[in-house]
């Protein structure tokens, strides 16, 4: 039987579902000003980080460089200045910087609210086995914004903060572009990241099965070979670094797959 027995209307559902929505939306406004008021840490030490020298990941990679003597490993040795061209470019970006923050750091709450919200129209052995959802998919999502944030941002910001098709033509970075860089690769990297949760709920649904992704791995491993090069500088080290890692998840994907159709012949 579901978790809970009282049945809802459709507008006693539509109620509770606006109450849940309120909640995250005001858990994610309370990030988002407080990472407002806090401009210096989240600019300084975290937005512009990843194009300074001094970022962990650069050093990192600078240090590796020397030690195993490939040069061109050293990535970002020179900081370069943003630009704004907007009068209210700087307050506005502060803004929607802002919001990002909250949308990141409020994500665990806001997958709580929707896992509360589904909770009572599932059987009480659905909902035990599903407990640990919020806690896995929180996981999974900042594991893959760190990735993101540490990994692709900077090879990122290297790659096209340096590329230039001329000596004549001299980059001049907007600060919109450079944000809008940066919040996209990370907040693309925590959603990939979600994959193993897809893949859960895909299987227990019935619409994929472990053949249908074996029989697509190779589709799969060229898609992503192909996003891997897209945004990574081209060369084989950053290549490998940004494959690896989705080419796991793709695996781990199947693995959830073979787990949860076993389960589902068995019963």
């Amino acid at each position: 039987m579901p978790a809970e027995n009282k049945e809802m209307t459709f507008l006693e559902h539509l109620e509770e579902l606006r109450w849940h929505i309120i909640r995250a939306f005001a858990a994610i406004l309370i990030i988002a000003i407080a990472a407002f008021f806090f401009r210096e840490i989240v600019f300084d030490e975290i937005i512009l980080a990843p194009k300074n020298p001094g970022f962990l990941t650069n050093k990192l990679l600078c240090q590796l460089g020397e030690k195993v003597h490939i040069p061109k490993l050293c990535i970002n040795t020179k900081s370069f200045q943003l630009i704004s061209i907007k009068m209210a470019g700087q307050f506005t970006m502060h803004i929607t910087t802002s919001i990002f923050a909250g949308i990141i750091l409020g994500f665990p709450y806001l997958f709580w609210e929707f896992w509360r919200f589904i909770r009572p129209a599932l059987y009480e052995k659905e909902a035990k086995h599903t407990r640990g959802a919020v806690t896995i998919s929180s996981f999974l999502f900042l594991t893959g914004v760190l990735f993101g944030y540490f990994v692709i941002a900077p090879l990122s910001v290297h790659f096209l903060g340096s590329y230039n098709v001329s000596d004549q033509v001299v980059n001049q970075i907007n600060l919109k572009s450079y944000i809008g860089t940066i919040t996209s690769v990370t907040l693309a990297a925590g959603v990939t990241f979600e994959l193993p949760i897809l893949v859960y709920f895909l299987s227990k649904a019935g619409l994929i099965t472990p053949s249908f992704l074996k029989k697509y791995r190779r589709h799969a491993v060229i898609l992503i070979l192909i996003l891997a090069a897209t945004i990574t500088p081209p060369d084989i080290f950053s290549l490998i670094l940004v494959t690896f890692p989705l080419l796991l998840l793709y695996e781990v994907g199947i693995a959830i797959s073979r787990r949860i159709s076993k389960k589902i012949d068995a019963e």
